[in-house]
């Protein structure tokens, strides 16, 4: 990634659903996004929290994007040696409650544990959290679908009030 977000507020001016910096994928992601039914996102933890370079990447995509996910089924999954799942579900599932993105959940945390793919192979308890959210999201998709098919609108988002706490 080139380019953490420098605030430059092109995006929003723009209305274009797209990031001014247009040299890297960030762009590509959030038409993925907008062209997808529901998404989900994996986290690796480096020292207890979001990877830094992961964070950046999502500063971009939800802030020049997000008009665009509204509705669409999300979740995130994080992958740790021991600590710091919390931390990192937390921060990226604010992502989506910013975007009225339905958040997708399993039987637990969306986590799994392990320094290596072998390592992660050996968690079952973590595997079985995977395999649940799998079919959650499977089936919120099809809810979604099927509300469509009948007729059900989606919610009218109201026209969204800032206010400054600093007056």
């Amino acid at each position: 990634m080139k380019h953490p977000c420098v605030a430059c507020m092109t995006c929003a001016k723009t209305k274009a659903d797209k990031c001014v910096f247009d040299d890297d994928p960030v762009n590509e992601c959030i038409e993925l996004i907008k062209a997808a039914d529901g998404f989900i996102i994996g986290e690796p933890v480096y020292y207890g929290g979001p990877a830094s370079q992961a964070q950046m990447f999502m500063d971009r995509v939800f802030y020049s994007g997000s008009s665009a996910f509204a509705f669409k089924p999300a979740a995130a999954i994080a992958s740790c040696r021991r600590g710091g799942l919390t931390p990192t579900m937390d921060r990226m599932n604010k992502y989506f409650t910013i975007s009225q993105m339905p958040i997708v959940s399993s039987n637990y945390w969306n986590g799994v544990h392990g320094n290596t793919p072998e390592e992660v192979m050996q968690d079952a308890e973590g595997l079985q959290i995977m395999r649940t959210l799998g079919r959650n999201m499977a089936w919120m998709v099809k809810c979604i679908d099927a509300a469509k098919k009948a007729g059900i609108e989606y919610p009218v988002p109201e026209a969204k009030i800032r206010t400054n706490f600093i007056r």
